[in-house]
């Protein structure tokens, strides 16, 4: 970019990281990150920086941390940053109007979506659960509506049959980086215009409740391999076996039928309402994930066995 842009970035997880990347290699000035606080987390229950924190004390950008930017005190700091724009990434807070206002350009948001479907705050998991077919990532302009502002800039993937939560997840965050750039210079030199959304397809992506990701295989096999990898890796689909929980990460459809949730075949083939799922990746209680294959060596699941 000829002249670089003065900007603030807002982001907190792990997803957000590959956009501050992209900018600071583009060569922006990243005058200040913003970031969830710190949580406290293992043993010691010690606290640890958020990724995007993290990320940016490694680079030397100044980082603030408050729980809410709702006070005039918050709002006169943001403003005195004298921004060109705000890039927002998975923040976590709510921008109040005067912090929206502040940047010369406005602030600028990276979501993981095709708007006006998944707006809110699961767009990847429900997109998968949903069985859409592809996904993609919009680079918006943020008003006071939750993700309905005008979009800048799309970029769209394919969601092949063995995609998770996970993948996709990883594969949007790098698409995010790759976007914004273009998305920045189009917006200063006035060259993309931004578009509004459409008032048809609205869907909310609401929060994922735990309460959800317990196995009904009474379902169709092609429901619930969405089910499953929707939730894998986080929090994970899970049923039990002989009483212990399993989560379930990885799956296919295969033909075969039985009771529903009874194991037909082997290595881990479970029918369904509808069809049969071949259980690829799976995970006890206090282990790791592992192959079908390599679970079974350790813990058996004969067949006639029901999942319940």
């Amino acid at each position: 970019m000829a002249t670089p842009l003065r900007i603030a970035f807002m982001g907190t997880p792990d997803f957000s990281v590959p956009t501050l990347r992209a900018l600071l290699g583009a060569g922006h000035d990243v005058a200040a990150v913003y970031s969830q606080p710190p949580s406290r987390a293992g043993r010691g229950k010690k606290e640890r920086p958020s990724p995007v924190h993290a990320f940016a004390e490694q680079h030397g950008i100044p980082v603030h941390t408050p729980t809410s930017l709702k006070s005039e005190e918050e709002q006169e700091k943001f403003a005195a940053l004298n921004l060109d724009v705000a890039v927002v990434v998975a923040y976590g807070l709510l921008l109040p109007k005067a912090i929206l206002d502040a940047p010369r350009l406005g602030c600028v948001n990276v979501h993981a979506s095709l708007l006006p479907r998944w707006r809110g705050a699961a767009p990847i998991h429900r997109a998968i659960m949903a069985g859409d077919k592809e996904s993609g990532v919009d680079i918006m302009m943020m008003e006071e509506g939750l993700d309905t502002g005008p979009v800048l800039l799309e970029k769209r993937v394919i969601i092949q049959p063995e995609d998770t939560t996970g993948s996709l997840h990883d594969a949007l965050a790098q698409l995010g980086a790759e976007a914004i750039v273009p998305a920045l210079e189009g917006l200063a030199d006035g060259s993309l215009t931004p578009r509004p959304q459409g008032e048809e397809g609205v869907i909310y992506a609401k929060k994922i409740d735990k309460a959800e990701a317990r196995i009904e295989w009474t379902r169709p096999a092609q429901e619930l391999r969405a089910h499953i990898h929707g939730l894998s890796p986080f929090p994970g689909a899970w049923c039990e076996v002989e009483g212990e929980r399993l989560k379930l990460l990885l799956a296919e459809v295969v033909t075969g039928s039985g009771a529903p949730g009874e194991v037909i075949a082997e290595p881990l083939v479970v029918a369904c309402g509808d069809g049969a799922l071949k259980i690829l990746k799976a995970q006890r209680a206090g282990k790791g994930p592992m192959l079908a294959e390599d679970l079974l060596r350790g813990f058996p699941i004969p067949n006639g066995t029901i999942l319940t």
